[in-house]
């Protein structure tokens, strides 16, 4: 039997398109929603722009969705602009929805929850470990924003919801906006490409600090969970592996693995956007000297996103302890997610 008949907003990112697969492995009917069609195989591809709000009811119009994984977002220039664009494309999806049979909408939103949004990140000084239980940081944040839609139109049309909040989502994805693993996968190879060190772009205080990480199976199989377990409903979850690291080890431990020299972390941060500012032209010639399948860097590596997550100048852990307390136990070691997602990029050919 079926498990259910899930629509996944944003099939094609690194946490939908993690998703959808695993649904469909776990026995879903499972629709995946995206501006250009999913190739998944089992999933059922639907394509709309939710900023479109008739494009987006004639995409969804009869479709017998019973459950929702909101797994995407779009960037504006300001957080306002970020609320406005991303709260309509919420609305839009729900609006369209308004006559199947609904039981349960997820969210996925991050650590953002606990530091500030992009334009003021790190201005929430949370205590670590983050807690659910956390006030809002005062200040503009489209997470929030996406919360209360979600919130008003489940009680408005009568289902349940979810909001899981991972820390730097760590899996397969091309083309994706925030995708460190192989972003840091790209700037190994042009490393090793040019017999230059792998330097961390990032801070004093990340390079020593604890920290941790999300493996996208881990959020889909905590999706999945919370959306079948009645006492999981209407809850908010912390996402992340279940271990903890400092990237002064992890960063040498990716070094050995490209076979790279690996430097001590500079004084000052060194942004990849600034280190690979050609990278475009001597990702081309690598991609042509061993014969890889895309030669575009920018549908490989979000330069910015890797410079943000590893600049900060704070601590970032999050607790996991409600997960536990209600059911929740899966766990992964994050170098493990690393080394697996390399190994896959390399098989595939997105790496030499």
């Amino acid at each position: 039997m079926r498990k259910g008949i899930a629509l996944v907003v944003g099939a094609t990112g690194i946490t939908g398109g993690n998703l959808a697969s695993y649904l469909v492995a776990s026995g879903w009917t499972v629709f995946g929603l995206s501006r250009r069609a999913t190739e998944q195989s089992g999933v059922i591809p639907v394509t709309a722009d939710l900023l479109d709000e008739s494009a987006t009811r004639d995409a969804l119009v009869g479709l017998p969705i019973t459950h929702v994984f909101y797994c995407t977002w779009i960037r504006r220039d300001n957080e306002k602009a970020n609320i406005e664009a991303n709260s309509a494309m919420m609305r839009n999806l729900f609006e369209a929805l308004e006559d199947a049979d609904l039981q349960h909408g997820s969210l996925v939103t991050g650590t953002k929850q606990y530091l500030g949004s992009f334009e003021a990140y790190g201005s929430g000084r949370t205590e670590t470990p983050f807690r659910e239980s956390e006030p809002r940081v005062p200040g503009d944040n489209f997470y929030y924003a996406l919360e209360d839609v979600l919130f008003e139109t489940a009680e408005r049309q009568g289902f349940t919801w979810n909001v899981h909040r991972p820390h730097t989502v760590i899996g397969y994805a091309r083309g994706n906006a925030m995708n460190m693993g192989t972003t840091l996968a790209v700037y190994a190879t042009i490393c090793r490409e040019k017999d230059k060190p792998f330097v961390f772009p990032g801070s004093k205080i990340q390079w020593n600090a604890l920290t941790d990480m999300t493996d996208a199976l881990v959020l889909a199989r905590q999706m999945e969970w919370a959306a079948t377990t009645p006492g999981a409903a209407n809850q908010e979850f912390n996402t992340v592996n279940g271990d903890v690291f400092r990237w002064r080890r992890m960063w040498r431990e990716i070094g050995e693995y490209f076979g790279l020299e690996v430097a001590d972390c500079p004084e000052t941060p060194q942004p990849l956007e600034v280190q690979m500012g050609e990278a475009d032209l001597i990702w081309r010639e690598i991609a042509r000297k061993h014969d890889l399948i895309e030669p575009d860097i920018s549908k490989l590596a979000s330069w910015w996103h890797t410079d943000a997550d590893l600049g900060r100048d704070q601590e970032c852990v999050n607790d996991t302890t409600k997960s536990r307390e209600f059911g929740f136990d899966h766990f992964r070691e994050t170098r493990a997610a690393f080394f697996d997602l390399f190994d896959r990029l390399r098989a595939e050919k997105i790496i030499p």
